[in-house]
């Protein structure tokens, strides 16, 4: 990924070492003696609330009674059976707000939860299977095009090769991973951890991925539908959003999610321009994940601004509170009015407008102040970049499918955060891929019954 924007900013002052001890696990994995004492501490609830309320239905009493009595393998199993890139999963997943809110022993007297997010990677971190845990059914002799290998791609990619079907995915980019291999903050995802994930993936066989595969350039959709039964779109949102401010294309302001990607994919962190100050414009965890990794290569100012309250922040308190102890400063309250550039042209800083509601709706008061910045990261959400938009119905900035993720093109399936409905988060992609990669398999049936 090119940064050129910030290009004319310093290195960091540090060396590679120092800056990529930064970077390694935010949450320290569990020691089997921590493991043990976790585990015990769950109470294996009929009908159990965490599991109720996990996007991917694994069954988490059940798996977390294996880990107790020892049968890690019996519960990595039970995780991958229903997500399988639960690794990744435990790792970014907002637990917080999931399954660890909804444990029944997240009340006052007992002061915490069951640390369900890192028994969960426990588990998957310590099996040890002699061969791949999943068997393939029996050929189908069907093959099914994935368009896109992130989470939703690769999850539907894995149940339908599990369903006997031939799968090949075309990717865009030269890795495949989406989102976790390019857009969640390194300390998240440690060690090369996606594509480890991804290569016991594609262990269970039939899976053939192909890369630097855009779809609408060197890869059209009716070619896809005439030479394969089903397509699944799993497109992600790869358009960053625009603030519509006159110098939003001045070097020193970039998107949030190009400068993540830089910063995954470097070997040598000691070569990436790093501002002195820099201000991140957004509320969400992309938001949090650039504020803190600008801070911790080295920025000495790094303010994030809201245009409404912290309240209504999608990141959650976890994730403030992260922001903060990397000594982010986070301003609520505050809109973007106009991009501040030097006699170089270049950001300087930005103005701001403080907001409040009025009547429900939230409007600028007429009050401003200016923050100085050497670069603006802006992490206001992305946009579907659909080069499909004449031939699919859309609902809002999204694709439209029915409830069998099916769009309204015959045999075209799409999911993950490039559909209507979900919480744009990974674990909801990966249950997306899995059910549609069902609904796919229904479908070929009977389209082969009738015939």
């Amino acid at each position: 990924m090119m940064i050129e924007s910030l290009q004319h900013l310093p290195r960091p002052a540090e060396p590679a070492a120092a800056l990529a001890g930064r970077f390694t696990d935010l949450a320290p994995p569990l020691s089997a003696r921590q493991a043990a004492i976790e585990s015990a501490r769950c109470l294996y609830c009929y009908d159990a609330p965490c599991t109720r309320i996990c996007p991917s239905e694994i069954d988490v009493a059940s798996f977390i009674r294996n880990i107790h009595e020892k049968n890690i393998n019996g519960a990595a199993a039970g995780i991958l059976k229903q997500n399988i890139l639960g690794g990744s999963c435990a790792r970014v997943c907002p637990t917080e707000i999931l399954c660890e809110d909804a444990c029944v022993r997240n009340h006052d007297a007992e002061g915490a939860p069951v640390k369900i997010g890192a028994l969960q990677r426990y588990a998957v971190d310590h099996m040890r299977f002699s061969s791949h845990p999943f068997a393939r059914a029996p050929a189908s002799g069907k093959r099914v095009a994935v368009v896109g290998a992130g989470p939703a791609g690769l999850s539907c990619a894995h149940r339908l090769a599990l369903l006997g079907h031939e799968v090949v995915v075309y990717e865009a980019r030269v890795k495949a991973g989406g989102l976790n291999e390019y857009g969640i903050a390194k300390y998240k995802l440690c060690d090369d951890y996606a594509q480890k994930e991804i290569a016991f993936l594609l262990g269970v066989g039939g899976i053939e991925i192909r890369y630097g595969q855009t779809l609408g350039g060197n890869l059209q959709l009716h070619d896809l539908q005439a030479r394969y039964d089903a397509v699944f779109l799993g497109l992600g949102l790869g358009a960053s959003r625009r603030l519509g401010l006159t110098g939003e294309d001045a070097p020193g302001l970039l998107a949030a999610v190009d400068y993540i990607a830089a910063l995954r994919q470097c070997d040598d962190l000691s070569t990436l321009p790093v501002p002195a100050r820099a201000i991140v414009i957004g509320a969400g965890n992309t938001a949090i994940d650039m504020a803190v990794q600008i801070a911790r290569l080295g920025a000495r100012e790094v303010t994030l601004v809201y245009r409404r309250g912290f309240e209504a922040m999608t990141a959650t308190g976890h994730e403030q509170d992260i922001a903060k102890a990397n000594q982010v400063r986070l301003i609520a309250w505050a809109q973007p009015q106009e991009v501040m550039l030097n006699s170089a042209g270049r950001v300087a800083g930005m103005r701001f407008e403080r907001t409040a509601m009025v009547d429900g709706c939230l409007a600028g008061n007429g009050l401003t102040f200016d923050i100085g910045a050497d670069a603006i990261f802006k992490a206001i959400g992305q946009c579907l970049d659909d080069p499909l938009a004449p031939a699919l119905e859309h609902a809002g900035e999204k694709i439209a499918v029915d409830a069998q993720f099916r769009t309204r093109l015959a045999g075209v399936y799409a999911g993950g955060d490039c559909v209507a409905p979900g919480q744009d988060l990974t674990v909801q992609a990966v249950q997306h891929g899995k059910l549609a990669a069902l609904a796919i398999d229904r479908d070929i049936q009977s389209i082969a019954e009738a015939a």
